[in-house]
């Protein structure tokens, strides 16, 4: 359902790119970094439910496995900003750094970054890898988050 596209591989640091800037913690329409343990109680905990998914949240959304270093996930980062606030009330928008939270990408399996990890309220998740356009981020969210077509 979701293309692949530019991706950074794991061990691909590039450290000549600029630090992505602190976005809010808010979800009222904002980007919400996430560390393991906020991960487990607002979206999967994967500990207490290692065999079936269960959605923690009350929204569908999004989640950014990214890295500082990753070209590619700073070509993405304003496109999730500008979706979070479109969709506000609707979706919320998750990001993981795979840097500082080694343990929850490697539970997930993320071998490359951007990984987007799409949530319906209800369903199965799906994954997709590397940057996209706004245009096919915003397909992925009415079909697959919000069920429209």
């Amino acid at each position: 359902m979701l293309a692949v596209n530019t991706a950074c591989g794991s061990d691909a640091k590039n450290n000549n790119f600029e630090k992505e800037e602190n976005m809010e913690t808010t979800q009222g329409g904002q980007v919400v970094h996430l560390t393991k343990t906020e991960f487990l109680a607002k979206v999967y905990d994967f500990e207490k439910n290692p065999d079936a998914w269960k959605y923690e949240g009350d929204k569908p959304a999004i989640v950014d496995f990214y890295a500082d270093w990753c070209g590619p996930c700073k070509m993405i980062a304003p496109i999730l900003e500008e979706l979070a606030s479109e969709y506000a009330g609707q979706i919320v928008v998750y990001k993981i750094d795979t840097d500082k939270e080694q343990e929850l990408s490697a539970a997930f399996g993320i071998r490359s970054i951007p990984t987007l990890l799409f949530i319906p309220k209800e369903g199965t998740p799906q994954m997709a890898q590397g940057a996209m356009p706004k245009a096919e981020l915003k397909r992925a969210v009415n079909e697959v988050l919000l069920g429209k077509k």
